[in-house]
């Protein structure tokens, strides 16, 4: 016999719920410098994804998968068109 659990039976291990505005606070200045940082360059990142997927007409073929990989490991974005 199967059973489905339900989502309140699953523990958040992955995606843990947001911690409270309080404990952002109480945070190291340099902890928040880099944690701001590092969502500006995440945010860049997706931002280049979603226009070079856009330039392929939505498809994610080899060659676009190929160039995505050398912009993240690289920094160089030397898009093909």
């Amino acid at each position: 016999m199967t059973h489905a659990a339900h989502h309140g039976e699953i523990p958040r291990s992955c995606n843990p719920k947001p911690a409270a505005r309080a404990a952002v606070a109480s945070r190291g200045i340099w902890r928040r410098i880099f944690d701001a940082v590092y969502e500006s360059r995440r945010r860049h990142a997706e931002r280049d994804i979603a226009r070079l997927i856009n330039r392929s007409g939505g498809r994610i073929t080899d060659d676009v998968e190929f160039q995505m990989s050398q912009h993240l490991m690289t920094g160089a974005w030397t898009v093909r068109k």
